[in-house]
């Protein structure tokens, strides 16, 4: 199983999305530990939305779409529904 997933952290305000093959609690988990990148930046990420897919190839290309929408009102919507 694969999940497309967006993560919010109200201190930094700001989405993250991503996709794993890992359970979700697994991958916050990791996102919340120490480590440089990204989501590094601030300890309070949540898991807001996620998608379940069976192929790999579907989680990415959904990964890149939400990405490529740039658009906080679209992502809030699209986990508003």
């Amino acid at each position: 199983m694969f999940y497309v997933y967006i993560l919010f952290s109200k201190l930094i305000d700001q989405y993250y999305v991503g996709y794993t093959s890992m359970e979700l609690k697994e991958r916050l988990r990791r996102h919340l530990s120490s480590h440089k990148g990204y989501t590094g930046r601030a300890k309070d990420w949540e898991v807001i939305y996620f998608e379940s897919f069976d192929e790999k190839t579907s989680a990415i290309l959904r990964e890149q779409e939400i990405k490529k929408w740039k658009s906080r009102i679209k992502i809030e919507a699209l986990y508003s529904q």
